[in-house]
Order: C-alpha cells, then structure tokens, then sequence
C-alpha cells in the first residue's frame, strides 16, 4: 500500500484499500503507532508523530487516499467498489451467509410450490372445460361446477342448432359413480361420456388404445396416474362401475382431478348406462360457434331460445369451476396463507442476518462516516448485500423448485411453474431482502464516526 507523505502529520489517516491487505503487519514500526480498524476496504492508521500530538481534527479524518487512483479521483467517493465490499461482508462468515441463503432458498420454495400447487388444482378443476372443443357449455340451473350438474333433456340440442351461428351440439354426460375394483373395494370415479361422432371433448394424453376402442360395448379409458387405485393392470380387465360391467380399452397419462376421483371417458350410451340417466336425458350441452359468428351474439340466441337453461361461455365457465372448488373446499385460502407464510419467513430471516452482519461491523460504517461516506453510499452497500443474498437464496431455491416440480409429473399432484411465475417469484424475492435491509440501513447511517477512536 502506498500513500502520499504530508508535510504536516497527521494524527490519523484512513486509506481505502484496492488491493490485498495481507502485507498491513509491516506498516507497524517507524510508521504507524496502531491499526484501529482493519475490513476487506478500508484502513484507519494511527501514524507516529514526531514532537508532541497535536489535537485531532476531523479535517484530518476526513483525508481520504485512494491506492493507484488519478490525482483527479482523490475526491471522489468509489462507487464502484460498494459491490466488492457487499460481497465480502457476506462471505467473510460463510456460516451466517449459508444460513441467509437457506432462510431465502426456503422462501422461495415454499412460495414457488405453493403458488404452482393453486395453479395446478385450478387448472386440474377445470380441465374438462378447457379441453373442450366447445365455445358454451348449457347446464341446468345452478350448475356451479362442471362435475356436478342436474340432468336436461337431449331434445333440447336441436333448438340450440336452430340458433344462427351454431355449427354443432351435441350431449354430454358427467356423473360421479361408484366404480368396484376386482378386489371388492369400491373407489369413487367421474364417469366422462361424450358422442363418438367428431367429440368436441375427447380424452387426451392418450398412450395406449384409441378412441375408436370406446365403441366397443362397455369400453372405457382410465388415466395410468389412477390405474393401481383403480385395482386396473392392463388393457383388457374387467371391472364393475355401479354395477354394470366395464372393460378397460385404454389408457391416459396425466390427466388429474381436484377431487382425486378419477375421470373415467366413455361413449355417450356407454355413460347413460352406467350412470343410470334416460337415453333422452344428458347432463351437458356442448355448443360450438361458427368462426364468423359473433359469440356474444350466439350466447344471447341460445339463452332466448333455451330459457330454463343457463349458457355459459367457456372461459365463464371455467373460472367458475376453478372458483366454486378452491373457494368451497378452503384449498384456495390454505395454498395462499402458505405462500405469504414463505414470504414472511424469508423477511425475517434476511433482516435477522443483515442485521447482524452490520452490527459486527458497525465501527467499519462509522470509519466510512467519517471520512466523508454519504448515506447514499452506505445505503449501496447494504442494500447490495440483500440484493446478493436475494440472487444466491433465489437461484438454489428455484433450482430446488423446479426439481420438485420435476418429480411431481408422475404422481397424482399437479404442480404448474410457468415462466411468469419464476419471473414473479424472482422480484419478490428481490423486494423481501430489499425491505429486509432497511432496518440494517438506519442502524448504519446513525453509526457515530468517534467510534472508530474509542
């Protein structure tokens, strides 16, 4: 370290450091009296005088020496280094930095699975809405999900193709049933049963089997996710749904229910069988729109034409599933506390550890105080170490998600992470450290320059 000699000396010196300060034992001796504060930046030096001391004058504090910087930079206070000096103020105690990026890691697991987890039960809800090819759903008054509906009359769907704009419609049936395993165990299922004839709902993921199978007598599909709790191992057995017999023709992979009670697709008069509903009765009207139609004006003509029944659009009626099953059930409410719970945790954790780490070096502050440091840079400093803490924490934590979300493909939960989510979760994470650090910010600021000499 090199600094420039005054003619007058000084009682004491700081110098800010840009290199390796591992040589500062040899400045003891002819040089300097003591070494009053030591940090991976900044210096304080009490140097020998010769005669006797001279009072100490701030003035003198304040001289500030820059290592290798132009004499025209002298003044001028370096911005550029906060980001260093953030950085070895965390990693300096590994152990307590460790501990700050495993309360930010668990934070944003723990938000990021929750928040996919309200994703995944909503989209499951309404799977059957979205998946249909079908521009209205027509239900019996006070449908208020799409698995559970009273029964029309299928008579009616020639009325709605009498609607300017209609291109089809057609019956569906939607019914819980009790569906008996080889076993003798009995296990609750969702008997899904659409016309054959161009569907506009039909299963999807298929992976084994066709759809053409289902016009077999008593042909169904199940999805593999349930196969074992459905006590099925392979194409070709035989069960018993509510009492008539069934064969399994197929199978789905990844299609899931909010309810765990597995859809189970089926012909249109396989389902009226099953479920025990008329063959002039359905539970569902799918109507499609022709693509020059106007659908505000399609919806109005259905609801004229098919008064005792209520139209929904399709995006109406899967928000409406969504909302009817996380509202009802309470999962909605329980998968938002958790998020804010994460959130909340991983606030305290940071400005615990913030907190802290600027109080072991409180007088390290209080030398950057007194030689001239605006507030501003202190606050630079500070906050970087919670935006750094915020990058480490979020990056091991959402790589640790993302694996999570991973495995849960092949079980029954459904976890959704898309990229707006991640994107969410990372500025959130960004804000928490950052309000994290503000208590940290005003302890710092306050910090008396005299402590660097006592």
């Amino acid at each position: 370290m090199h600094y420039r000699p005054r003619q007058k000396p000084l009682k004491t010196l700081v110098f800010q450091l840009r290199k390796s300060a591992s040589h500062l034992s040899n400045l003891k001796g002819n040089r300097v009296q003591q070494i009053i504060v030591k940090s991976p930046f900044y210096l304080v030096i009490q140097p020998v005088c010769r005669g006797a001391r001279q009072p100490m004058s701030m003035e003198h504090v304040r001289e500030l020496v820059l290592t290798d910087a132009p004499a025209t930079e002298r003044r001028r206070w370096p911005f550029s280094l906060s980001l260093r000096l953030a950085w070895r103020n965390l990693t300096q105690d590994r152990i307590r930095f460790g501990a700050t990026v495993a309360g930010v890691s668990f934070s944003v697991i723990l938000m990021t699975i929750q928040i996919s987890l309200l994703l995944g039960f909503a989209s499951t809800a309404s799977s059957l809405v979205d998946r249909a090819d079908a521009d209205f759903w027509v239900a019996a008054v006070g449908a208020r999900d799409v698995d559970q509906s009273g029964e029309i009359a299928a008579r009616l769907r020639y009325l709605a193709l009498d609607v300017p704009g209609v291109a089809a419609a057609q019956e569906l049936v939607v019914r819980f049933i009790p569906w008996k395993r080889p076993d003798g165990g009995t296990e609750l299922v969702i008997v899904v049963g659409a016309d054959l004839n161009d569907p506009l709902l039909r299963p999807w993921n298929l992976v084994s089997g066709s759809i053409d199978d289902l016009h077999r007598p008593n042909g169904v599909i199940i999805d593999t996710l349930y196969a074992e709790k459905l006590g099925v191992h392979e194409i070709g057995d035989t069960v018993e749904i509510n009492g008539h017999r069934a064969r399994v023709v197929g199978f789905t992979r990844g299609v899931r229910t909010f309810t765990q009670a597995p859809y189970v697709f089926t012909s249109l008069e396989n389902a009226k069988t099953f479920a025990d509903i008329a063959t002039n009765n359905a539970v569902y009207l799918l109507v499609k729109a022709r693509p020059e139609a106007d659908q505000q004006f399609v919806r109005n003509g259905l609801a004229a034409r098919l008064p005792n029944l209520e139209v929904w659009s399709s995006a109406a009626f899967s928000w409406q599933t969504m909302r009817y099953w996380l509202s009802s059930t309470g999962a909605g409410a329980a998968l938002i506390l958790a998020a804010v719970l994460g959130l909340i945790v991983g606030t305290i954790t940071v400005a615990q550890t913030l907190y802290a780490t600027t109080m072991e070096r409180i007088s390290e502050y209080a030398a950057l105080r007194a030689i001239g440091a605006p507030a501003r840079y202190l606050y630079s400093v500070i906050l970087k170490q919670a935006l750094l803490s915020a990058a480490v924490g979020y990056a091991v934590g959402m790589a640790c998600a993302v694996i999570l979300v991973r495995a849960a493909d092949n079980s029954n939960l459904s976890l959704m992470l898309p990229p707006w989510l991640a994107v969410g979760v990372g500025g959130l994470t960004a804000i928490m450290c950052a309000g994290a650090a503000m208590i940290s910010i005003r302890r710092a600021v306050k910090a008396d320059p005299a402590m660097v000499f006592n």
